[in-house]
């Protein structure tokens, strides 16, 4: 591999010039939002894909960023830019990765670009953590608004009615931080390069077995990034993990949460209203109500408000700021009915999220039967890592059903998930169990829930087998 065009941190005066920047591979959803947020800060951007599908296609349509087919895009036309951004799904080793190194074009892969051209000079609240990421992002971003101010955020997710990412007034930017790998040629995780001040740990335990071997590599990562961090750090105490990493760094002032923590949430009612709960701040009793039911929305509500607090805003104001949240899709997302069947779709691919997620619906629909439809579609979920677990959790639900794997593992150290097992167990405990090998399969279990009253809950962060693209969808009723 020839990187000697690669931009690394030591050399930033390669970028003092940049004006032109071409986004390799752009309607990825991080990248898509990346690329705006450039665009929006006075760079001209412009993108190819091999295929470009909604809604990041129609979002970069909206926007007004030139893209175009890479077939289409020559290396004369490629090497007019000053800098190109190489989105992760760039294969080393690969034709792509062969010509972009061989463009003579200076190339940095998006968490970089974004930390060098537009992360620097913002106040950045990083979000991290195996689980809630993305929602807890969404949550203090709105939080925020709602607080009369105007932060910049960056999402990756699909949200409704506004765009994945906003440059704001530089007073706050909130980012989803990510522990994935950065790009072929960059193999340390995301949020290390975005100059993050504040940080927001929801979670931390083993996940992305398919880049990461054990749960101290996760946290090489986090050891890398912590000293770093100068303004606050607010840690969810229920992860042994969490804790074990924060031994290590006694200088830094935690705040810490959770079901375990002193300080709160304490749930104290939930109804069809949604959650009243209490936090402990400064030795001070605190109520709050939020339209948002599940433990895990309130612990997530609750680190945004511990850091909110710590910011020096009111209680009271921060109560009429959480009263009526909204979550990304995908996230408890009621696609509709279909007959006398409430149909979720949801995004949980770790046993701790299916097991958080089924609490939240079975809280909302007491008295309904619950059916569950799980794709264990990323690489970790189609591995054996979380055989346990996912038999487990997914047992709790009234009735279990596991797609076929979409392909082997890739998790290093793994073999495939056994769903014949997952089967086993919710059958051992007397729940009607199956395993589903096509789309009309899927289509089968969601007609025989419309026939009584239920709620047929979907998880996957793929597509379920192509369920959600299948003509089936336009008979569910929203």
């Amino acid at each position: 591999m020839d990187l000697s065009h690669q931009v690394k941190p030591d050399q930033i005066d390669l970028l003092k010039n940049v004006k032109k920047v071409f986004f390799y591979r752009i309607c990825g959803t991080g990248m898509g939002a990346a690329a705006c947020l450039l665009k929006e800060n006075g760079f001209h951007v412009e993108g190819g894909d091999l295929n470009f599908y909604p809604p990041m296609s129609t979002y970069l349509e909206s926007t007004g960023i030139p893209c175009k087919k890479l077939e289409e895009a020559t290396d004369d036309y490629l090497k007019d830019f000053d800098l190109i951004v190489v989105g992760n799904v760039v294969p080393r080793m690969s034709d792509d990765a062969r010509r972009i190194e061989q463009l003579g074009v200076p190339f940095i892969s998006f968490p970089s670009a974004l930390g060098f051209l537009v992360l620097a000079k913002q106040n950045v609240i990083g979000i991290a953590g195996t689980h809630g990421k993305t929602t807890t992002t969404y949550f203090l971003t709105q939080i925020l608004e709602n607080l009369g101010k105007n932060p910049g955020y960056f999402i990756g997710g699909v949200i409704e009615g506004r765009p994945p990412s906003r440059l704001g007034d530089g007073s706050y930017f909130v980012i989803e931080s990510d522990e994935y790998d950065s790009a072929y040629f960059e193999k340390f995780s995301k949020f290390r390069s975005y100059h993050i001040d504040h940080l927001i740990l929801t979670s931390l335990e083993f996940d992305h077995a398919d880049i990461f071997e054990s749960i101290e590599n996760i946290k090489d990562e986090f050891r890398a990034l912590i000293p770093n961090v100068e303004g606050a750090h607010i840690y969810c105490e229920n992860y042994p993990a969490a804790k074990e990493l924060a031994s290590e760094f006694k200088g830094k002032q935690i705040t810490w949460y959770g079901a375990n923590s002193v300080e709160g949430p304490s749930i104290l009612n939930v109804d069809e209203k949604g959650t009243t709960f209490e936090l402990i701040w400064n030795g001070k009793k605190q109520n709050f109500h939020t339209n948002m039911i599940g433990k895990h929305n309130i612990e997530n509500i609750s680190a945004c408000l511990f850091f909110c607090l710590n910011e020096g805003f009111p209680a009271e104001d921060l109560q009429r700021a959480i009263s009526n949240l909204s979550l990304v899709k995908r996230r408890q997302e009621i696609r509709g009915t279909y007959g006398k069947a409430v149909i979720i779709d949801d995004f949980a691919h770790h046993p701790r999220a299916v097991e958080a997620t089924l609490e939240a619906i079975r809280s909302r629909y007491p008295d309904k039967k619950l059916k569950v439809i799980f794709e264990p579609h990323s690489a970790t979920a189609r591995s054996s890592f979380f055989q346990e677990g996912f038999e487990n959790s997914l047992a709790e639900a009234d009735e279990v059903y596991i797609t076929k794997l979409p392909r082997p593992t890739s998790a290093k150290g793994a073999v495939d998930l056994d769903v014949q097992k997952v089967v086993v167990k919710a059958k051992s405990k007397g729940k009607e169990s199956k395993v589903l090998s096509s789309t009309d399969e899927v289509i089968e279990v969601v007609k025989n829930a419309g026939k009584e009253d239920s709620v047929i809950l979907v998880l996957s962060n793929g597509t379920c087998l192509g369920f959600w693209q299948s003509d089936f969808i336009h008979e569910i009723q929203k």
